[in-house]
């Protein structure tokens, strides 16, 4: 086994470990049977909520969990290239 390789199956647990505890940190996203009974799900767009997502927490652990997801995939992807 070559060191590159070993360099990126390394990455490619350790992204995937960070990915699972992104992932379980979020908040559902289901409301369940009242958020089905609401037209809109009772999500109101023009909220300062709605408006500043992106700067809190939650939007934070979205964004770090689509980007370590592309790196997972990548990282998946190259590792399955015979010729490394």
């Amino acid at each position: 086994m070559s060191p590159l390789r070993i360099i990126l199956t390394i990455a490619f647990i350790v992204s995937g470990i960070l990915l699972a505890i992104v992932i379980m940190r979020q908040e559902s996203k289901q409301r369940g049977l009242s958020g089905a009974l609401t037209g809109s799900g009772g999500a109101n767009t023009d909220s300062y909520w709605a408006k500043n997502q992106s700067r809190s927490v939650e939007g934070r652990l979205v964004i770090w969990s689509r980007v370590l997801m592309v790196i997972f995939l990548a990282l998946g992807v190259i590792l399955n290239i015979k010729a490394i």
